[in-house]
């Protein structure tokens, strides 16, 4: 680690109790992506609100979360906080995720969060909506309130949504247009948890289509979409 990474980390622990440096001790790597099958690996599907779109400057105000677990969703486990944030003047984001200012004042301190966050994830892989985005705020907020490198690793339901139903895709397609094709109900759009559980049952979706075009573990998954991701870029240029 050179000088200012190891400046940073320090920085950032410095804060935390003996009881979240422990935490954080304790904390699991990520499992491989190998030949566990798609119906029997435990995912856990994420969702964040942020301050905005900006991954570079915005905060992460919540996080919602479910697990896929042996091609179902167990409804017992779920996670749902609001991270405590100095957030004075709401910008447009709140007219989206509807959180308010008071809200995020009464929120959990982001570290007590992220620490309980990533011990409901455990070793297992994350999939989300628009993934790169999740995973950037995430990392950053991990960075910067537990010196932590976050190293788990996300699958993208809007590439492999297009990946596995090439007839079904149009461009830019979004999460609603998913859902409303395969006929799947949201109670309530932009809140992280309900975001998060309709995503899940997309992947479960999905994960049904991949087992009848012969993918059918998490490795052969994760390398159909590099290879798919490969093409559409080179496509792009």
């Amino acid at each position: 680690m050179n000088s200012l990474a190891t400046w940073f980390s320090r920085r950032s622990t410095a804060s935390l109790t003996d009881s979240q440096r422990q935490r954080l001790d304790r904390l699991r790597d990520p499992a491989p992506l190998a030949e566990q099958p798609l119906l029997k690996q435990r995912f856990v599907v994420v969702d964040v609100e942020t301050t905005g779109l900006n991954v570079s400057r915005d905060q992460v105000l919540s996080i919602g979360a479910v697990v896929i677990d042996q091609g179902g969703i167990p409804l017992g486990q779920q996670f749902e906080r609001t991270l405590m944030r100095e957030y004075r003047t709401p910008g447009p984001s709140v007219l989206i995720h509807g959180i308010a200012p008071s809200e995020i004042a009464a929120g959990d301190d982001p570290a007590e969060v992220l620490l309980d966050f990533m011990e409901f994830v455990g070793d297992s892989p994350l999939l989300a909506f628009h993934a790169r985005f999740d995973q950037q705020m995430l990392t950053r907020a991990m960075k910067e309130s537990l010196g932590y490198k976050f190293r788990h690793p996300f699958l993208d339901l809007a590439e492999m949504a297009p990946m596995l139903c090439p007839q079904m895709s149009k461009p830019q397609a979004g999460l609603d247009d998913w859902l409303e094709l395969f006929g799947l109900q949201v109670q309530q759009r932009h809140n992280a948890c309900a975001d998060a559980l309709v995503s899940a049952e997309l992947a479960l979706v999905l994960f049904n289509r991949a087992v009848r075009q012969q993918i059918e573990n998490v490795g052969r998954l994760a390398e159909r979409m590099r290879s798919w991701q490969r093409r559409q870029n080179a496509h792009s240029f």
